[in-house]
């Protein structure tokens, strides 16, 4: 028998209720952390916390791919709320909708950070 499972069922009723009249209060984040799940985004969102501003052909150039694939990539990170853009002339912009991602961003850098060093990485 494993050892990360409980061996008798046992709950506790206050905790339960407790957490089950909050529980959908996470509704939707999925979707933010499902955009920074994907590698190629989650680099692009990182290039944008550093620059502020880019415009895809930078982005396409950062992240070493096409810039149909940047602009596919920043287009899905728009729509999800993440980036937004300006068109100046014939180049579009890109730049992160506010700091809210910035911050879960720069706290999961912190986060693996300290994982390496546990890890004696």
């Amino acid at each position: 028998m494993a050892n990360d499972v409980c061996e008798v069922f046992s709950i506790n009723a206050e905790k339960v209720d407790a957490v089950r009249q909050r529980i959908n209060e996470i509704s939707g984040v999925e979707q933010l952390f499902k955009a920074l799940a994907d590698a190629t985004r989650l680099k692009i969102t990182y290039a944008l916390m550093l620059e502020k501003e880019l415009c895809v052909c930078d982005v396409a150039t950062i992240i070493g791919c096409t810039v149909a694939t940047a602009s596919h990539h920043l287009r899905l990170l728009r729509d999800m709320g993440i980036a937004k853009h300006r068109k100046e002339g014939k180049l579009v912009f890109y730049s992160l909708k506010d700091d809210h991602v910035e911050q879960l961003v720069a706290l999961a850098l912190v986060h693996a950070k300290e994982g390496e060093e546990h890890d004696g990485k």
